[in-house]
């Protein structure tokens, strides 16, 4: 496996399992997820701008957690935003790439690692019409969110691979953060990957393919290389 501060030879990355982010890698569920939290914000006298710049590649708890201050009130105000981004899920769609890469490939070696609630990650991947994934890692999985390695380590021990010959595809910085702690290969996805520390990134997952042990992106729109 090469490390992240080594040149890809021909952009093929030799590795043994997928660990994908949700949401902006697989689905595109910025709409429900402003709407959601610019809700909740407002009733709590709270600047909805400043919360849904925050709220990306972040537990709902964590943020919950930072933004109200008595610990009595957090955990109605955590049911009251989880029950209103699954209300909102349904605005949710795939991103360009997803369908066609995740239907290619082999149960056995790829996984999502969200830090959604299970409830609110089967709701987007069913209104973007994707595939449920054979390993399924949420919030309700792990003690530590991202950037805590947590979820993407127990992904792949679900899947039996060595984190080490896994790639994560991420779009939030505290993703990418968890991903390379996990000892794993860290791809950018989107304009937010950008802003992660990831070497390479892409528009998406049109192009990407996997084969024989090899993700290839030889046919990927490379925003950072």
């Amino acid at each position: 496996m090469k490390t992240p501060d080594m040149k890809i030879p021909d952009l093929r990355i030799p590795c043994e399992g997928l660990l994908f982010d949700n949401d902006g890698v697989l689905v595109d569920s910025d709409l429900g997820v402003d709407r959601a939290w610019s809700r909740w914000a407002r009733a709590r006298g709270l600047s909805a701008e400043q919360v849904t710049a925050m709220v990306h590649g972040r537990r709902s708890a964590d943020t919950v957690a930072l933004l109200v201050a008595d610990p009595g009130e957090r955990p109605a105000a955590l049911a009251e935003i989880d029950r209103l981004e699954i209300e909102a899920a349904a605005t949710t769609t795939a991103l360009p790439g997803a369908l066609d890469l995740l239907t290619g490939l082999p149960d056995d070696i790829w996984a999502v690692v969200t830090s959604g609630v299970t409830a609110l990650a089967r709701a987007r991947l069913a209104a973007a019409g994707l595939p449920l994934p054979p390993v399924l890692v949420t919030a309700d999985d792990v003690t530590d969110g991202k950037p805590a390695p947590d979820g993407y380590l127990a992904a792949a021990a679900r899947l039996g691979v060595d984190p080490a010959r896994t790639v994560v595809l991420e779009d939030a910085a505290a993703g990418a953060e968890a991903g390379k702690a996990a000892g794993a290969y860290v791809i950018g996805v989107g304009p937010r990957g950008l802003d992660t520390g990831a070497q390479v990134v892409v528009r998406d997952l049109r192009g990407l393919t996997w084969h024989d042990g090899v993700l290839d992106l030889g046919a990927a729109d490379l925003l950072r290389s």
